[in-house]
């Protein structure tokens, strides 16, 4: 078993969790992670909207931490695997580096949440990329 994929799909379902938390808990949850004002409002007027972006976000976050698991050999051997982890990492990086660059954006999220949810990914990013690169003899 690989610790750093174990975390990598630890990492990913508290992620996962967190935003179901939100579609639950509601509009204090979107604000509280910065998701944006208008989420907030449309979750506050009975929108599915939010529901229906946030459970995307949720279930690809679920999908990516089983494929982690996979990886790790917690669970079942997924399809694709290496391809899988290879993007799922990368998406990661992406995702945190081009982050920086929305800080000043008009998007109607905070520029903290920008700043704080781009470090969060370049460590995921990074967890998963160190775990990768350990397990890929045996993938």
């Amino acid at each position: 078993m690989n610790i750093f994929l174990i975390a990598a799909g630890t990492l990913s379902a508290i992620a996962a969790i967190l935003h179901f938390g939100c579609i639950y808990f509601g509009a204090s949850w979107y604000r509280f992670f910065g998701a944006g004002e208008k989420m907030a409002l449309l979750s506050e007027q009975g929108s599915i909207k939010p529901t229906l972006i946030t459970s995307g976000v949720a279930l690809v976050l679920v999908t990516w931490s089983m494929y982690a698991f996979s990886a790790a050999g917690v669970i079942f051997k997924l399809p694709l695997i290496r391809l899988a982890l290879i993007l799922i990492t990368l998406i990661y990086f992406v995702r945190g580096i081009v982050g920086f660059f929305f800080v000043k954006s008009p998007m109607g999220r905070s520029p903290e949440f920008w700043v704080w949810s781009s470090i969060i990914c370049l460590s995921f990013g990074i967890v998963h990329l160190v775990g990768l690169k350990q397990q890929w003899p045996s993938l």
